[in-house]
């Protein structure tokens, strides 16, 4: 299951959701960088995407091609130990 970034309630979509799709909860937007697994606070552009085009409202549908949702476990955690090393790995050697 996926987690909305606005309420943290599950969201039940199985595809990649559409610029227009919306949590049935809130009513916020899905596809935004807050739900994507490549974003990440602490980088630049704040995406872990290095081909990714700087997308500045986090919080709103964007047309970012990378854009994969973020698994609840990853969100609620911030990542796993063994994904947050492999990124700093990724950011050592760039």
């Amino acid at each position: 299951m996926k987690t909305c970034f606005s309420c943290g309630r599950e969201v039940d979509i199985i595809i990649k959701p559409s610029r227009r799709d919306t949590c049935d909860h809130c009513d916020a937007d899905l596809r935004v960088c807050l739900n994507c697994r490549f974003y990440e606070a602490t980088l630049y552009n704040e995406c872990n995407e290095t081909q990714a085009e700087k997308v500045q409202d986090k919080d709103r549908a964007n047309f970012c091609d990378y854009f994969e949702f973020r698994d609840s476990e990853s969100a609620a955690s911030g990542g796993s130990d063994k994904d947050d090393a492999l990124k700093k790995l990724k950011n050592l050697f760039k």
